[in-house]
Parts: structure tokens; C-alpha cells; sequence
């Protein structure tokens, strides 16, 4: 798959998610293997006002190269602006949010809800392209609801409008998160494109990202729910997709090193208070399905040095050596099996 300079055959990809793909965790997924990262999506009037909090979210580092930035408006004038700003943080191309179905982005205009106004979402994205000098790509949705499915449309026009690549997650709007993800939809698109087609919707194993590769024909796969927890996917999925054979599951060991990295990495970027307190969300993710988990959390969740929190994961890794000799260890795969769909995040 080509943008610009980037050239990666298959490429498995972080999808952007607010409150969730800040740079600890963007990182943390690099490590496991991602190929391309995006940062959360951010407002492009915030950006424009230059509000404190959004502007800290344009901040990448090299470590997460190829890593794009995506932004979200309802007007052409803040979309130009914020794409001028965002280009100053040197990303390696510009996304722009054309599929969010929360409230808070459509119920204003932006996101998916530009599916229903075709018109204006080319002119968006057309103003975009000529404004920046950096690869401007899209993600969007299929439709509105299933009443109005234009997704053909919709990729034809952001192809006239310049946009390098499109990445379709395959549902509605109206579907939000609920049902499948229409991968026949996505297939359809990948027929009529001239540019990359990136697959993404109800990914939450290697067996999936390989399944969305062979039924769509995309250039590559984005992953966003099933990362949360889980970065390993992203190694596994290379690994069978490389091989055709699958990668053992991360064991309790490296799941727990994995949250230790993730809380050192959000410590470090958003300081002890702030990375701590952004961090209590993730644990569950990270552990659940181990014995006693539920007491592990609740003591995790009311610590507030990181060092202490280190301390309680390190002791509890030595609780289920325990375990695991007594065969009390659920394997990771089995647990996403019995789980998958259940995780619902804005992206």
C-alpha cells in the first residue's frame, strides 16, 4: 500500500480512537508491530482556538513513523486552518474523520454525518489537499443508515477531491457498533477504487485481520477495539498473514509487562496524576479473564504512585505463576473468542 513516500505491503494499522490512542499507547503498538498509527481524532475548531489540551494531542515521536494525524470539522474555513496546523507537527500524511457517529462529532455536523451531505464532504476534503504538502487521506463509514448506503459515491468523490487513500469501516452510522461489519460493502469499494482501500470494522483476532484481507481484497486492515488490551494483535496478525501459521497468545506474563509499559509510557507523557488516572481505564482490559482479577483492579485503580502500581502487577505476576501450576490460567485467544464485540469506544 502506497501514501506518498510510505510503501507497505499489507499493512496492519492502529485505527485512530479518542481517549484511547494517545502517544503511550500509540508506542506501545509500534512495539507490538503496528504498522502505521494515528493519533486520536481531534476537533478541528479546537485546533483553530488552539486550545491547550487538543493542541498536546498533535504531539508524535519518531519511534511512531509512519503515524498520521486526523482531524475532524463541519466547515471548509476550520478544516483548512486546522490541516495548517496539524502539518506544523510533521506527521507523515493527514486523515480526515468523516466516519464518527457520536453525537458529539455528527450531532454537529462533522464526522459521519458529511455522508449525508456527499457534496460537502468532497469540497472538505478538496480544500484540504490543496492546503497542506503532506498526503491527505480519509475514513469514513458506508452509509448513513441502510437506507442510504453510499459509500460508492462517497469514494469516487474523495478520489476526485485528492485523497491518497480511504479507510471504510463497514458499517452505518445508524449501526454505530452494533451487528457485523459488512465486509461485502468494503470488497465493493476495493472493486471501484482507484486509490488504497483500508479494511476496518470487528477485528479482535490475527484469524480476523486475515479474513478481512482475503474477503475484501484491501490494501491493508485497521484495527481499533481489538488493540485495546491486546497490542499483541498486531504481531500476530503480520505473523499470520507472513506464515499462514498463528502466533502462541500472549501469555499472563506478557500482558502484565505490557500494562507495566503502558502505565510507564502515560506516566511519562502526562506526568504521575494525569497518567495514572487516564491509565485505572485500561487495567481491566489488560488482566480480565485472569483469577481474581476483580481484587488486583480495585487495588490498582485506588493507587495513586506508579511505582506502587508497578509493585502490585509485579506481585500479582507472581500470584498467577501460582495459578497457571495449578492450569487456572484462561489462554488469552480462548478469553477474545468468548468476548469479542462486547468493547464499545468513539473511532
Amino acid at each position: 500500500m502506497k501514501i506518498g513516500s510510505i510503501d507497505i505491503d499489507r499493512p496492519v494499522i492502529l485505527a485512530p480512537m479518542e481517549d484511547v490512542t494517545d502517544r503511550a499507547f500509540r508506542q506501545l503498538c509500534k512495539r507490538c508491530g503496528a504498522d502505521i498509527v494515528y493519533t486520536e481524532f481531534i476537533s478541528a475548531e479546537a485546533l483553530r482556538r488552539g486550545v491547550e489540551k487538543t493542541m498536546r494531542k498533535l504531539a508524535v515521536d519518531e519511534i511512531e513513523r509512519p503515524v498520521a494525524v486526523q482531524i475532524f470539522g463541519s466547515t471548509v474555513e476550520s478544516m483548512i486552518e486546522a490541516a495548517a496546523v496539524a502539518e506544523t507537527y510533521n506527521p507523515d500524511f493527514l486523515d480526515i474523520n468523516f466516519g464518527c457517529p457520536t453525537k458529539k462529532v455528527a450531532g454537529k455536523g462533522a464526522g459521519a454525518a458529511l455522508l449525508r451531505e456527499p457534496e460537502k464532504m468532497q469540497a472538505i476534503a478538496e480544500a484540504v489537499v490543496k492546503s497542506v504538502g503532506i498526503p491527505v487521506t480519509a475514513k469514513t463509514r458506508i452509509g448513513w443508515d441502510h437506507d442510504s448506503i453510499n459509500i460508492i459515491e462517497v469514494l469516487h468523490r474523495l478520489e476526485d477531491a485528492g485523497i491518497r487513500a480511504l479507510a471504510i469501516h463497514g458499517r452505518t452510522r445508524s449501526d454505530m457498533y452494533k451487528g457485523r461489519a459488512d465486509r461485502e460493502r468494503i470488497a465493493e469499494a476495493k472493486r471501484e477504487a482507484s486509490i488504497p482501500v483500508i479494511a476496518n470494522g470487528d477485528i479482535w483476532s490475527a484469524e480476523d485481520a486475515l479474513a478481512m484481507f482475503d474477503q475484501t481484497g484491501a490494501d491493508g486492515v485497521m484495527i481499533g477495539r481489538g488493540s485495546i488490551g491486546n497490542p499483541f494483535i498486531f504481531s500476530q496478525a503480520k505473523h499470520l498473514i507472513r506464515t499462514g501459521t498463528p502466533a502462541p497468545p500472549p501469555g499472563f506474563r506478557e500482558r502484565i509487562h505490557a500494562a507495566i509499559e503502558h502505565l510507564k509510557l502515560s506516566v511519562q507523557y502526562k506526568g504521575e496524576k494525569y497518567g495514572n488516572l487516564e491509565m485505572r481505564r485500561h487495567y481491566a482490559t489488560y488482566l480480565k479473564g485472569l483469577p481474581k482479577v476483580s481484587q488486583v483492579r480495585n487495588k490498582l485503580v485506588r493507587e495513586d504512585g506508579w511505582e506502587h502500581i508497578v509493585e502490585i502487577l509485579l506481585a500479582y505476576e507472581v500470584e498467577c505463576e501460582g495459578y497457571a501450576k495449578e492450569g487456572r490460567i484462561k489462554e488469552y485467544a480462548e478469553y477474545l473468542n468468548d468476548h469479542s464485540g462486547k468493547l464499545v469506544l468513539n473511532y
